[in-house]
């Protein structure tokens, strides 16, 4: 979990999650991209990057890498 491979593949989650959101909250507004609450679409982001970054941290924890079901395996060094 303290490795550069296993931030690097948090931070991809975390933005890609961001993104997403934020695409999900536009829609969900009706994309009326002028009248846009944009403080309530960056809030919305934010709050799932950092459910997104928890979420891989905990996953992390239990089994070393950001991916819950084992369908991603970071390299390790040396191997």
């Amino acid at each position: 979990m303290w490795t550069w491979a296993f931030w690097g593949a948090v931070i991809e989650r975390a933005i890609k999650t961001m993104a997403q959101a934020g695409v999900a909250a536009l829609v969900a507004a009706g994309t009326d991209l002028i009248n846009t609450d944009w403080v309530g679409v960056a809030s919305i982001a934010g709050m799932a990057t950092v459910i997104s970054v928890l979420t891989s941290i905990g996953s992390g924890a239990a089994t070393g890498d950001p991916s819950l079901t084992g369908a991603e395996q970071l390299a390790r060094r040396g191997e």
